[in-house]
């Protein structure tokens, strides 16, 4: 079966730059300076006042993929680093060829996917007049989706939820915030150009996905087989 993992990155809008009822609209429950401050932090987190600034892929079998990122600043030619194909696009063009490549696979891992990537990406594929070319949001429990933060909640039955690098430090997977960066700071790497750093990040983001897959495959999944 043709499997691969996926990760977004994204960033927020300017809380000024959005019309006046947008913004009375998303500070209508915040009384006090910090409330209001947490909202404006936040915009990265919804598809209607943010967008895609990066979007990655790798096969879990082959540890080869691509991660398309938008650029801001002088042109950068694609380049490959450790199996990891890097290109530059517009969030219109790098939306497209997430589609173009996704639509030939048959299972596809994320994490926290159902609840952030997929919606925010047929979201921002809808402002841009995209259609989907594969069904994200399949039957919650069966494998053509498999997102492991609600595998390893065992669908909620655990309430609380870990992030992605908490469940690596607990199962000595390399983590992409080990090397300094995480996705509160993503937003201020944008403004800074630093494009590339966040295709590094991403990348990152999907190896240590593949490394949870493998010891969720391996040691959580019920295989039915029973010999250690």
């Amino acid at each position: 079966m043709a499997r691969i993992v996926f990760d977004i990155e994204t960033t927020g809008r300017d809380f000024e730059t959005l019309e006046a009822p947008a913004q009375e609209y998303l500070l209508r429950w915040a009384e006090s300076e910090a409330e209001k401050a947490e909202v404006k932090e936040s915009l990265s987190f919804y598809p209607l006042t943010g967008e895609i600034i990066t979007i990655g892929m790798l096969n879990p079998d082959t540890a080869r993929g691509v991660v398309f990122f938008q650029n801001n600043s002088d042109p950068i030619p694609p380049f490959e680093e450790e199996g990891i194909k890097y290109e530059t696009g517009t969030e219109e063009e790098i939306i497209r060829k997430f589609w173009d490549v996704i639509k030939s696979y048959h299972q596809f891992i994320t994490f926290n996917g159902r609840g952030f990537d997929c919606p925010f990406i047929l979201v921002r594929s809808a402002v841009h007049k995209i259609k989907p070319l594969k069904e994200l949001m399949p039957y919650r429990y069966g494998d053509v989706h498999i997102d492991l933060l609600e595998q390893l909640t065992f669908h909620g039955a655990s309430r609380r939820k870990f992030s992605l690098d908490m469940w690596c430090r607990t199962f000595g997977i390399k983590s992409p915030k080990e090397d300094g960066i995480t996705g509160y700071e993503v937003k201020e790497l944008f403004k800074s150009g630093r494009y590339i750093d966040i295709a590094r990040y991403c990348a990152g983001d999907l190896h240590a996905t593949a490394g949870l897959l493998s010891v969720w495959e391996n040691y959580i999944k019920f295989s039915g087989d029973s010999r250690g």
